[in-house]
């Protein structure tokens, strides 16, 4: 029998930017009403980034995650997966900053430095809502995203075992299932792993069925049963893709951090739509989608009640 799959939502990110869209989490207030909207929908998972509410500019700061963080607890049972990526530029310190202070249920981990290319949106628009904008995107021709063995070791230790926060593996080529494989062996993670499958970012692996095919029997080859699988697609291949894993027995991760459209040349006026949208194709296609207990009991889940805000 089919699990019910567990939709994640990853509500506003750190690679689009305030000009892209009007629909945009920025504020505290603003990521607070579309995190519970979209558990509301039918995520299971919010999937977390801060942004200064000044100017929309990623933010690490504590302080800022802090306004918004309870507001969502107290409002919805969704687990809250705070983002350790971060924004283009932070140390590893940073990014984990928000984290180690909210002692989350979940957090992401980004399995491998790479090449993370959105420098081709800086061309696509002539004005800007702010100046930080352009020269953040273009930036990213010159820059790796550094996810060394050390600092995943450190993610790890400081975060797995200090806080019994468990980890959203995120696998954006073939080698960081290889890299998860050698933390699995050196006996710094227990499963059942979480591992989200990425498609369609610049410098990772190509929004190509086969590339999904591949990764997901290479994770099997690796992890056996011991892991649930999940898959994210960047823009117009989000909902494509959301649809091939669930009929393959994964679940799926929508969200404006990964898209900003719901249909060609349609802005997403939400999350919840996004949400809204994958949940009807799963349940059209005879599946259900998980609730949060659910998610929490299959990914072996501390619960709430050990979360520090």
């Amino acid at each position: 029998m089919r699990k019910p799959v567990i939709i994640t939502c990853a509500a506003t990110g750190s690679i689009h930017t305030p000009t892209m869209s009007p629909h945009l989490p920025i504020t505290p207030a603003e990521i607070a009403d579309a995190a519970i909207g979209a558990s509301e929908a039918g995520a299971a998972i919010i999937h977390l980034h801060a942004r200064h509410p000044e100017n929309g500019r990623p933010d690490y700061r504590p302080e800022t995650f802090l306004e918004f963080l309870p507001i969502i607890r107290e409002n919805c049972n969704a687990v809250i997966n705070i983002s350790t990526g971060g924004g283009m530029g932070m140390t590893i310190e940073e990014r984990l900053a928000a984290a180690l202070t909210a002692s989350p249920e979940m957090a992401s981990l980004n399995m491998g430095s790479m090449n993370f290319g959105i420098f081709p949106l800086a061309n696509k628009y002539t004005e800007w809502k702010y100046d930080w904008e352009r020269d953040f995107l273009a930036s990213t021709k010159d820059f790796i995203f550094p996810n060394t063995f050390q600092t995943i070791e450190y993610a790890l230790r400081e975060l797995g075992d200090g806080h019994g926060t468990r980890f959203e593996f995120e696998c954006y080529d073939l080698g960081h299932l290889y890299n998860l494989a050698h933390v699995v062996d050196a006996g710094l993670v227990r499963p059942p792993f979480f591992i989200q499958l990425i498609f369609g970012i610049l410098g990772g692996a190509g929004a190509d069925p086969d590339n999904l095919t591949h990764m997901y029997n290479t994770a099997v080859k690796l992890f056996g049963d011991d892991f649930e699988w999940s898959v994210l697609a960047a823009g117009r291949h989000q909902m494509p893709f959301a649809t091939q894993a669930s009929l393959r027995g994964g679940n799926v991760r929508v969200g404006l951090e990964d898209s900003l459209y719901i249909g060609k040349g349609e802005l997403a006026t939400s999350n919840a739509q996004q949400v809204e949208k994958i949940r009807g194709i799963i349940e059209s296609l005879g599946m259900t989608v998980a609730a949060p207990d659910e998610a929490r009991q299959r990914l072996a889940l501390k619960g709430d009640n050990g979360v520090k805000f």
